[in-house]
């Protein structure tokens, strides 16, 4: 008891767990989990290789029985399960697991479905011949060799490795804290890239991808976007995104199919196939009818029918999004330099390579170096012994013993020892004129060998040429076609590639309701047919903008606060007919007193195009439309000062005049050309000098009609050709637009129209009355205009509106009596809703 006290050791728990723990994760990394960047191997793959060569098992032999291989294998090498060694080694032999395998598989060796191998008592294999080529030299002291688990037989540190196999066919591993995830490359492309970090050492990556473009993975596949390829080679980490290769096949006149030719990297069949089968049958992919696997020996082939109606890149793109016809695959480059793991780019990975195929060279140099000088030294003996063969012969025979005939060669002749034991185990038929001749020739070959393995142990230059010399015989003997292609751009899936593009009609009414609807609600009808019931509101409410758009539009909604929110067609929220729609305040985030402006549809952002926004205190800011090209909501869309608010947006073509109209019934007419563009945070330049109280009620331009209609706060209005308002200088005073006194009051409201066009006018105490822009008179500019609307008391006229319900103003009467009727085909009136949008 007594000697086991003594051999207890009082230890703090925190420090032995740590330590502990710490050497255990460095033997999971070291001996297991993350290869070594001179041969890009782990050790479970190298000590596989090296069984196969110690037991001849190399490409021209046949081929040996796999549980022979993995029992050599775990008895001398591996001292870990059977299943590790034969799962490691039937994924060396599969060709859609590694760009070039490394083990020649006869059996069943899996499938891409996911099909297990068969057990290793089946299955046979041996040495890919370009295996050969991480082996080559191994006899020739080119790599440190290190004790086996009992230390009763000598292993590999390394191999030779002569083709930069860690890029070449990738790796991945999961070690403690830490994984790697190298992807596989083309190996031309690859030796390229070694040519050209020898011709050039400060090579940048930019360059190297000129020759290594990318990953190719044995699958094939599409590699999305050049970018993410340059991060990931840059930093040693990243993320590709990779796409099965696909075509759309018609399959009769009305009906397609989508043919699947390959996968990406990593993908099981089977399952792919099983999962896109599931999204079907739960509704969440729409546009299905078939799907089956048409797979042979000759090639992949998926085939995916489509139901007749369906839109087949639609259909592709939800595949995208929701199957593994797309994938991530993340780029984690870790492995161990000296024995450390390191995050490495592509150039520090070839750089390694480089360095240990330098030193390979200079082992196996100074190797045949010093056994060409052994030789030399012999047949230098040898020599000796020739020019001197009597006296030698002679000598032998009278000496007593072996060891007394070789003390005399060595004292007599000054010679070594080996030099003696040689001349002394030479045969008679040495002796020939023939032989003699040999070892002179011999002598002089061995004495270029010498001379040319020093001068490259000298130079560097030399060194490097033969690194070349070897690996571009490597790439004309196993270089073929990249099988995964790259795509210049990323193409990130957008909701909007998931749904289809449809005619539809927003409607948005004068108290912020709004709607979606699809265009072919509004069926055609005869002459003189009734119309549909569009939208129902309130009695005080009407349809102040209606827009045909379809569901990809975007739809920028500017605020009174000078901010511009975003919605696109698709997610504003469909309804029926009748419905009122969804108050605009649910879809976007208002603040407080912040209410919609304006409302500006665009398919895209050109370059070309611009907005003009007006505001209060009559500023004019003229801003890029493909300034608001973002994803993101909210944001500002115009710089206000305090007390100013944003009163009006529009899209501005070149040459347009622009017209701003004040309270106190003056107006400015400027060309869009005066206003200089600037940025979408900013303030913009004045547009009209404002006397004191006064503050602008409206914008417009002059291409939207040809009158400007104004309307006094005590409901008298008037009409004014727009000829009448000469075109000045942006920042004038202006000129009178309106006769103001104390029977009409100041301007209320403003807009330019169209003789044909029908107004709303709103009052503070919210009466509303329509009228005809036509029923209105057209006077002069300095006129005090008509009676409208008659004001009571305090009440005033507050708002003007167009009415844009053409397609939308039926009774539900009406709508009843159509609905009876046979045939509704087309109204004069109900056709102009195309023309009224734009």
């Amino acid at each position: 008891m007594d000697q086991k006290a003594a051999r207890v050791r009082k230890v703090d728990i925190d420090k032995e767990m740590r330590g502990s723990y710490l050497d255990y994760a460095m033997s999971v990394i070291v001996g297991r989990a993350l290869p070594d960047v001179r041969d890009g191997l782990k050790p479970v793959h190298r000590r596989i290789l090296y069984a196969l060569n110690d037991l001849g098992i190399t490409p021209n032999k046949s081929h040996k029985k796999s549980a022979r291989i993995v029992g050599e294998v775990l008895g001398k090498y591996h001292p870990h399960g059977d299943s590790a060694v034969y799962e490691t080694m039937v994924r060396m032999a599969q060709d859609f697991s590694y760009r070039y395998p490394l083990i020649d598989g006869h059996g069943n060796f899996g499938s891409i479905d996911g099909d297990s191998a068969a057990a290793m008592r089946y299955t046979e294999a041996r040495m890919s011949p370009i295996t050969m080529d991480l082996l080559t030299d191994i006899n020739k002291n080119t790599v440190d060799f290190v004790p086996n688990f009992d230390e009763s037989l000598k292993e590999p540190e390394v191999l030779p490795a002569r083709f930069p196999n860690l890029l070449v066919n990738g790796s991945s591993g999961i070690a403690v804290g830490m994984s790697t995830s190298i992807p596989p490359h083309n190996l031309g492309e690859v030796i390229d890239g070694v040519v050209n970090l020898i011709n050039n050492p400060d090579i940048s990556v930019t360059e190297l991808m000129k020759t290594i473009k990318g990953p190719d993975f044995p699958t094939g596949g599409m590699i999305m976007g050049r970018g993410s390829i340059y991060k990931a080679y840059k930093n040693g980490r990243g993320k590709l995104t990779v796409r099965a290769r696909t075509r759309i096949e018609d399959l009769s006149v009305s009906r397609k199919q989508i043919i699947v030719d390959e996968l990406p990297y990593q993908v099981n069949k089977a399952r792919l196939i099983k999962k896109i089968a599931e999204l079907v049958k739960n509704e969440k992919l729409e546009g299905i009818s078939d799907i089956r696997d048409e797979s042979d020996r000759d090639g992949m082939r998926i085939v995916i029918e489509l139901k007749r109606e369906s839109t087949p890149q639609i259909v592709l793109n939800q595949l995208y999004k929701h199957s593994q016809l797309q994938v991530t695959f993340s780029v984690i480059m870790i492995a161990l330099v000296d024995n450390e793991p390191k995050v490495l780019s592509l150039k520090r990975i070839l750089e390694h390579y480089l360095e240990h195929q330098k030193e390979v060279i200079t082992r196996r140099t100074q190797y045949d170096l010093d056994k060409a000088l052994d030789r030399a030294h012999i047949l230098e003996g040898y020599k000796i012994a020739l020019a001197n063969i009597d006296e030698i012969v002679e000598m032998i025979k009278n000496a007593d013993d072996v060891e007394s005939a070789r003390i005399n060669l060595m004292e007599d002749y000054k010679l070594s020892e080996v030099q003696a034991d040689a001349i002394l185990r030479m045969r008679l038929q040495s002796l020939t004129g023939l032989e003699r001749d040999k070892i002179e020739s011999e002598y002089n070959n061995l004495q270029e060998k010498i001379t040319y393995y020093r001068s490259i142990l000298a130079s560097e230059e030399k060194l490097l040429k033969i690194v070349k010399s070897e690996i571009l015989a490597l790439k004309e003997k196993y270089n073929d076609e990249r099988r995964t292609s790259i795509r210049d751009r990323a193409t990130d899936l957008v909701v909007e590639d998931l749904i289809e593009e449809e005619q539809i009609v927003i409607t948005m009414t004068n108290q912020g309701y709004i709607k979606r609807m699809p265009l072919d609600l509004y069926r055609s009808q005869r002459r003189g047919g009734k119309g549909v019931i569009g939208i129902s509101t309130k009695e005080e409410d009407f349809v102040e903008n209606i827009f045909t758009t379809t569901t990809h539009y975007k739809f920028l909604f500017f605020t009174n606060q000078g901010r511009v929110y975003r919605l696109k067609g698709f997610e504003i929220p469909e309804t029926g007919r009748q419905a009122r729609g969804t108050a605009i305040i649910n879809l976007l985030e208002l603040q407080n007193n912040e209410k919609v402006t304006a409302v500006i549809p665009v398919k895209d952002f050109p370059e070309d195009a611009y907005l003009i926004m007006a505001t209060r205190n009559g500023l004019i800011k003229k801003t890029s439309l493909e300034e608001y090209d973002t994803n993101y909501t909210g944001l500002i869309g115009i710089n206000l000062r305090e007390n100013d608010e944003l009163i009006g947006v529009r899209i501005i073509e070149k040459s347009e005049n622009i017209i701003m109209i004040t309270h106190q019934a003056k107006s400015i007419c400027f060309n869009e050309a005066d206003v200089r563009a600037v940025g979408r945070n900013s303030y913009g330049v004045k547009g009209i000098t404002l006397a004191e109280d006064d503050y602008v009620i409206d914008m417009g331009v002059d291409s939207v009609g040809e009158e400007l209609l104004v309307i006094t706060e005590n409901g008298y209005g008037k009409r004014t050709p727009l000829s009448e308002y000469r075109v000045q200088n942006r920042g004038g005073k202006g000129i009178i637009t309106a006769k103001t006194t104390e029977k009409n009051g100041l301007l209320a409201a403003a807009k330019i129209v169209d003789s044909d066009l029908e107004m709303m006018i709103i009052t503070m105490a919210g009466i509303i009355i329509r009228v005809a822009v036509n029923e209105i008179s057209t006077t002069g500019r300095n006129t005090m205009g008509v009676k409208i609307i008659n004001v009571d008391g305090e009440d005033k006229v507050v708002s003007l509106a167009r009415i844009n319900d053409e397609l939308l103003e039926e009774d539900e009467k009406n709508d009843q009596q159509k609905e009876n009727e046979e045939g509704n085909l087309v109204s004069d009136n109900d056709s102009k809703i195309e023309d009224d949008v734009e």
